[in-house]
């Protein structure tokens, strides 16, 4: 197995700037991570937004910055959400991939809409 990659389009919904960008599928990770260049082609002000703690894979904690709101989108499905502004590389966490109700085939190392659900996403609310 290896690494997965997606192709996402990112919107800041207060300016409507968009930006494509190849980010790491990463079911390891809660949230939309970016990195701060592509918070800045989105027209986020990074010294002016809230912060979050986040707790990094080595266990020490960092505050960091959060963006939103953003539209993150991927085949026929969208999802409004925050991301933390984190790392040298995009990552798509868990929290966007159940709300969009997508999966990750590690086999052909792609992410696909839900079979059982292709028109449209299913969420679990149990």
């Amino acid at each position: 197995m290896g690494l997965t990659y997606a192709q996402l389009k990112l919107t800041n919904l207060f300016n409507r700037k968009s930006v494509e960008i190849n980010a790491l599928v990463d079911t390891g990770a809660t949230f939309m991570c970016v990195t701060e260049e592509i918070a800045l082609q989105l027209g986020f002000d990074i010294e002016e937004v809230s912060q979050q703690v986040v707790t990094l894979a080595d266990g020490h904690q960092r505050v960091v910055p959060k963006i939103a709101p953003i539209e993150i989108g991927f085949a026929n499905r969208t999802y409004v959400t925050e991301a933390v502004v984190l790392g040298n590389e995009p990552l798509l966490g868990a929290i966007p991939l159940e709300a969009m109700d997508l999966v990750v085939d590690p086999r052909q190392q792609t992410l696909v809409v839900n079979p059982q659900h292709p028109n449209y996403p299913v969420a679990l609310a149990k």
